[in-house]
């Protein structure tokens, strides 16, 4: 897992030579170039564990022919990033381990870690690649899921944001983030709100009975939770922000809502409430939803990823 070592931000993407991988690539050089940071790319071989009593576990040596694959697939990945963004800096690494633990360990609190939907193992998980779900669960930082489209992201920009917001703490710091990426990019803000009624009522009984009708209630109460959040994680109203900000309140489902509003979006930022485990309880259902639904880059802050 990453430790503690300061070092300077940096954007680190997943890499094996798939059409999943290299969408993944294009999306991160380009927000590379966006932050000023360097790129790196890791390419994890995932050799077996040599396990023997009263010694630390290591791993085997690559083989010749596996060494030259990496270096083929790295290079080559350089390579392209220096055609399609030539400003940007580009390292490349090698991992012995498993793809999960070798992108992981090669990522800090303050980097952002890319990685397409499918690809980097073997195992497809019934969302998106097991490798997607572990990784942006267990995270340090945010961590963003680029779906490829014939190789390529739906987009690389970050000119209309969307982020689902509920209140919670994991919501607000979904939102930073989500102002963050706004702010660097000079795009719009699209903050989400929804709620689905409790229990089935009728609206003209409970109306006649001086009751407030429940979707004039939520609504009311989404205006003035998405108003307060904006307050409290920009330190200004709405109508004094120095970007573009739209809201959309509905009553629906956490991830429709989310899906539906990202229509011509750039990006979706979630905030995780999973809890990342060896056994796979990885992600939290809206996370989970939204990755499986999205065709645009899914920006995840894990559960465990740190506040700046």
């Amino acid at each position: 897992m990453p430790s503690n070592e300061e070092h300077s931000p940096r954007v680190v993407v997943g890499v094996d030579g798939s059409d999943h991988s290299r969408a993944a690539l294009e999306w991160a050089a380009a927000e590379a170039e966006r932050r000023g940071v360097p790129l790196r790319a890791v390419h994890a071989l995932g050799m077996p564990l040599i396990v023997s009593a009263g010694s630390v576990p290591a791993r085997f040596d690559p083989t010749a022919e596996i060494s030259d694959q990496a270096d083929e697939v790295l290079t080559k990945a350089a390579e392209h990033v220096r055609r399609v963004r030539p400003s940007v800096t580009v390292e490349t690494e090698t991992a012995l381990e498993e793809p999960p633990l070798a992108l992981l360990s090669h990522s800090r609190t303050h980097d952002v870690l890319v990685l397409g939907t499918r690809g980097l193992g073997t195992f497809a998980s019934v969302f998106v690649g097991s490798v997607s779900i572990r990784v942006a669960a267990q995270a340090a930082c945010p961590v963003v899921v680029v779906p490829s489209h014939g190789g390529s992201p739906a987009t690389t920009s970050l000119g209309r944001v969307v982020v689902g917001v509920d209140g919670s703490r994991n919501a607000r710091r979904a939102l930073r983030l989500a102002v963050d990426l706004v702010r660097e990019s000079g795009g719009e803000l699209v903050v989400v709100n929804s709620w689905e009624v409790p229990y089935p009522y009728d609206p003209i009984a409970m109306t006649s009975m001086g009751y407030e009708p429940q979707e004039k209630l939520f609504d009311r109460k989404s205006e003035e939770l998405v108003g307060e959040m904006l307050l409290d994680v920009t330190g200004r109203r709405r109508e004094d922000l120095d970007f573009e900000v739209s809201v959309v309140r509905t009553q629906d489902s956490p991830v429709n809502a989310l899906i539906g509003a990202a229509e011509g979006a750039d990006a979706i930022v979630v905030g995780s409430r999973g809890r990342g485990s060896v056994r796979g309880l990885l992600l939290g259902s809206v996370s989970q939803g939204v990755l499986h639904h999205s065709e645009i880059p899914v920006v995840i802050l894990p559960h465990h990823a740190e506040e700046e």
